[in-house]
């Protein structure tokens, strides 16, 4: 063969090539159902999420130019369904292969709405999540099998200023305290245990130590269809106050109180309605006091035990709001029958009241009520006890870092006084913390306490007032240094008033 028949062989090769090339391209163009098919799939999740934002995807048309996917359907041939299957394919095309992963994790139904269905705060699954989160942010702690151990041991040197009248009193005493908590780390259910107590030694000046313990527990059972019902007890020990009412005159050790609580509730979920019962029975028992010539005063008549039952019905408006009501009936009995004045006060009481709890989450929490309680006693001779009562917590974090607890709570207080029922307590605390750097916390805290009496025994009222300050530094991990300054004041209706200035500081170790 000629070289001149070679070229003739390879220009009709190229002109084929070229051909074949441009059957290709027109083929394309006279049937893009390909791209159309697999814009237009009818599957019902694409249509409805189409219909739903009003806007249809981009296609790419015969001319290069997008184009919306309805404008390209028209002029895609008609479909038709395969006898076999009821996948529904263009003629003359291939399956086309599914666009998501099979492997991928499916996404969750709530994507792309707007308004998400709320999980409840008190959820006790969000609870364990946000728990264990805050867990291993803070990596504290001694794992007891599934239990969480943190325990704390604090040492701290203090100076005390008591003025009443025109005497004044100094000392310096030593305080060693211990605090702990253990928490469960289970699937279900919650233990809770906190315990704390501190104890005084003076070193030089006026003894006047000022011991004190506190024990909590609290167990919570998650049970079947949105009901929780939880058990609880506690101890705690302090001693009273010189200038309390209730107080012994002259006495060297004043006594010791001694109270004791155990409690079960049980709470469900009715769709909306939410509802709630709860016993509770605590005991006060008090030791005897010291005298200043070495005597001992017995003080077992106040010995006495309260028992409550409580119903609580609230509305969920939300779960972040529940306006509630809530009445209490219950029984106060004596371990003696008189005291030692001869008055009988064992006592029936009722109390009621109405509020609304808010759970806004970890930045605003708590509730507030307004009530009324009354007292009857056994004795005729000691007057019916009434009082309004204003009891509430609420938890506000304004930003990060930053924390303030407010608390309200209303008492009556049996009185020891012949021909005194009693006293109505109305108490105010705050107390507020501030990060001012990772390591260093500023504290402030307040409070005032108005003790109102009946009757004639009204010239025994009182308001005491309380501020203070303090710093924490956190060393490290395991190692806290702290500082307090406090001042306490307590005005009298008739009488001479008296304040405290108390200043401590010391180390904390942690675990």
């Amino acid at each position: 063969m000629t070289s001149v028949e070679n070229r003739n062989t390879r220009g009709a090769g190229r002109l084929g090539l070229r051909a074949f090339a441009s059957a290709l391209a027109l083929s394309a163009l006279v049937h893009p159902s390909l791209l159309a098919a697999q814009e237009t799939r009818p599957t019902a999740q694409s249509s409805q999420g189409m219909s739903a934002s009003g806007r249809q995807p981009l296609g790419i048309g015969p001319e290069g130019i997008a184009t919306r996917a309805s404008e390209m359907s028209t002029s895609a041939p008609a479909v038709a369904t395969d006898p076999t299957t009821t996948a529904t394919i263009a003629p003359n095309s291939f399956a086309m292969e599914p666009l998501a992963d099979p492997d991928a994790v499916p996404l969750d139904d709530d994507i792309g709405r707007q308004n998400l269905r709320e999980t409840r705060l008190d959820d006790p699954t969000a609870a364990r999540i946000r728990r264990d989160a805050l867990d291993a942010e803070d990596g504290t702690g001694i794992r007891l099998g599934s239990m969480i151990l943190r325990p704390s041991i604090s040492q701290k040197l203090g100076t005390e200023r008591e003025k009443s009248g025109g005497v004044k009193a100094n000392r310096t005493f030593s305080e060693t305290g211990l605090k702990g908590t253990l928490t469960s780390d289970w699937s279900r259910h919650e233990l809770n245990v906190g315990a704390e107590g501190a104890w005084q030694e003076t070193l030089s000046g006026a003894d006047n130590d000022k011991p004190r313990a506190n024990i909590d527990a609290r167990l919570r059972l998650d049970l079947a269809d949105d009901t929780i019902a939880t058990l609880s007890g506690s101890y705690s020990f302090s001693r009273e106050d010189s200038d309390d009412p209730n107080a012994v005159s002259g006495a060297r050790v004043q006594s010791g109180v001694n109270q004791f609580g155990t409690g079960l509730s049980i709470e469900r979920d009715f769709g909306m309605i939410r509802g709630s019962i709860a016993g509770d029975i605590t005991r006060f028992q008090y030791s005897d006091a010291k005298l200043s010539n070495g005597g001992i005063l017995e003080r077992s008549d106040r010995d006495r035990n309260r028992y409550t039952v409580s119903s609580r019905l609230g509305y969920e408006i939300s779960p972040a709001l529940t306006p509630f009501i809530e009445g209490t009936i219950g029984r106060i009995d004596y371990d003696e029958a008189e005291d030692s004045s001869g008055y009988r006060r064992s006592a029936d009481l009722y109390g009621a009241k109405a509020g609304v709890a808010v759970d806004l989450g970890e930045k605003l929490r708590g509730e507030i009520a307004l009530g009324y309680e009354h007292q009857t006693f056994e004795d005729a001779r000691l007057a019916e006890l009434s009082a309004m009562t204003v009891d509430g917590n609420i938890f506000w974090s304004p930003r990060d870092g930053t924390n303030i607890d407010l608390s309200l709570d209303t008492s009556i207080d049996p009185s020891t006084t012949a021909g005194v029922n009693g006293a109505t307590i109305h108490r105010v605390t705050a107390a507020l913390s501030h990060d001012l750097r990772t390591n260093l916390v500023a504290r402030l805290t307040g409070g005032t306490t108005f003790t109102n009496y009946d009757g004639n025994a009204s010239a025994s009222d009182t308001t005491a007032y309380l501020a203070g300050a303090g710093l924490t530094w956190k060393v490290n991990r395991y190692l806290d240094a702290t500082a307090d300054l406090t001042y306490e004041r307590t005005n009298y209706k008739t009488g001479t008033d008296n304040s405290t200035v108390t200043a401590l500081v010391g180390l904390t170790a942690k675990r």
